[in-house]
């Protein structure tokens, strides 16, 4: 397993020593009818979480998982439904505990993202459709809405 380090601002270091698919699921409940329905335009619904848990009882290793969940259907009529989460082992070195948080949660899935999506495209071509690209995200502005949320 091959090691990557980040450095960002200030000397903080970010190492990625992993990354792996942790879960995943694609179902295509009414093939071959599905594939019929293409040239309707479909209506697709894309859901993004992070988390990140510290792992190994080390105060620097975590895991950032980004999990994304996109539903696809025409005229009511499922034609996918992809589950993926996406993961990855990082290492914060020379970081201040007071920013540990925001950086797995907006820097790590960050970088995570681009496989996802490559997956996630994959799979919809794999099964029959167009591939399903996800516009870029903004972990930032994620990580704002949601420590804003009640």
């Amino acid at each position: 397993m091959s090691e990557s380090f980040i450095h960002l601002n200030q000397g903080v270091q970010l190492n990625i020593s992993a990354q792996y698919i942790k879960d995943f699921s694609f179902e295509n409940p009414r093939a071959p009818t599905s594939l019929k329905l293409q040239h309707l335009q479909p209506s697709i619904k894309v859901n993004v979480d992070v988390e990140a848990n510290k792992i190994y009882n080390n105060e620097e290793i975590f895991e950032v998982i980004l999990k994304i969940r996109a539903n696809a259907k025409t005229l009511e009529s499922p034609l996918f439904l992809a589950d993926l989460s996406y993961a990855g082992i990082f290492k914060l070195q020379k970081i201040e505990k007071t920013d540990t948080k925001t950086l797995l949660l907006t820097e790590c899935p960050r970088l995570l993202f681009p496989f996802a999506r490559e997956i996630l495209a994959n799979t919809t071509i794999n099964g029959g459709f167009p591939p399903l690209v996800i516009q870029p995200i903004d972990f930032s502005a994620m990580y704002q809405q949601k420590i804003q949320s009640p």
